[in-house]
């Protein structure tokens, strides 16, 4: 059986949805009867090989999203027939779909179709696609219960939704022993003066909540005179113009960095150096970031909305995002409880090895064979 796997809104592997497919793929484990293929657009093919044996085929297409969304309708079936595909697996699930199968579809949907489909990108034709897609699609995979509820809130009501948790590569996210002790953590193209605390998230919406963590992190300063920076590292986005306002306004505006655009693979030397991860978003399905702080051995306090309690169970100190004082007090009580902070660190450090990538990939084949084989 030969196995297509759509890379198209995949952000050239930049995305959360890109470091999906590129550690799916280096992790499916060896299957005698299945053939696994990549496809997309041609500058992608690099991306996507540099380290894979896997065979890469690119498909001509404009590079817009709604010339994907297009060929996705109208040229996806007779690519698949001129490439011999039985199956194919949509990385991209909650962006990039047709509305109705040639061959057995699997949608990997690791967002709140809800809030994409509501963004400037789709107008109703495209959000149509989309939802039609996902209702004719053999299986959806899903991190969380939280986003195959939004599903089921959005009317898509397909029998075959399956949950596999997110996974980390903890080969990159991992504690540093050897941890040099040093006033500034030297993470290219930036130093940043420690004590930190990090938030890693794009500016998207309000939903994300840096505008209540910024007054949060500026009522601990106030309250405690403790020297931590808030480190927000997270490229611009429709909410901007807000958070850096909240910065700028701040009485401790010296000591919030806004870092914009943060390069992915400097992300597992930002956590490891940081004190603290604080992750106030409330409309989280993956809650992704919370487990590479833990597997980087920091303690981690965040929101009790969306996927996270689900995601990090016992080992992170929740809070209200609504509650400005309320994410003050968390930040304080695991800054200045060193034992509570140790036994979160202990505690997370234990949770994410039930979140490999390994158990990830072979969860994967098992659904795919369930379904479409």
């Amino acid at each position: 059986m030969k196995l297509g796997i759509d890379t198209f809104d995949c952000d050239h592997g930049k995305s959360g949805q890109g470091s999906y497919v590129l550690s799916l793929v280096r992790n499916i484990p060896q299957c005698d009867d299945l053939e696994f293929e990549l496809f997309g657009e041609e500058h992608d093919r690099y991306v996507y090989t540099k380290d894979n044996p896997i065979k890469y085929t690119s498909a001509e297409v404009k590079e817009t999203a709604s010339g994907q969304r297009f060929w996705h309708n109208f040229g996806f079936s007779r690519f698949c027939r001129k490439n011999s595909y039985d199956a194919v697996l949509f990385a991209a699930g909650a962006r990039m779909l047709p509305s109705s199968f040639s061959v057995p579809g699997v949608a990997v949907v690791n967002e709140l179709v809800s809030a994409v489909v509501r963004g400037n990108d789709f107008n109703y034709f495209s959000r149509q696609q989309i939802l039609k897609g996902l209702a004719h699609a053999d299986c959806i995979i899903v991190p969380s219960k939280f986003i195959k509820s939004d599903l089921e809130k959005l009317g898509i009501r397909n029998k075959n939704i399956e949950i596999i948790h997110p996974a980390v590569d903890t080969e990159l996210f991992q504690p540093n022993h050897d941890l040099i002790e040093s006033d500034i953590a030297d993470i290219k193209p930036f130093a940043i003066k420690k004590p930190y605390i990090i938030y890693a998230r794009r500016m998207v919406d309000s939903e994300k909540k840096h505008v209540e963590l910024i007054k949060a992190f500026s009522m601990f300063k106030k309250k405690t005179g403790l020297p931590h920076r808030l480190v927000i590292a997270g490229s611009e986005g429709p909410y901007s113009s807000k958070v850096h306002e909240a910065a700028f306004e701040s009485e401790f505006a010296s000591e919030i960095f806004l870092t914009g655009f943060f390069p992915r693979e400097s992300f597992p030397d930002l956590y490891k150096n940081a004190e603290l991860c604080v992750f106030p978003s409330v409309n989280e399905g993956m809650g992704l970031p919370v487990l590479e702080a833990m597997a980087s051995g920091i303690p981690v306090a965040c929101s009790r909305e969306g996927a996270l309690q689900e995601i990090a169970g016992n080992c992170a100190l929740f809070f209200d995002s609504n509650d400005v004082c309320e994410i003050a007090g968390a930040i304080e009580k695991i800054v200045s409880d060193k034992n509570l902070a140790s036994e979160l660190v202990k505690k997370g450090l234990d949770h994410v090895k039930n979140y490999t990538w390994k158990m990830s990939a072979e969860k994967t084949i098992e659904i795919i064979r369930k379904y479409v084989m």
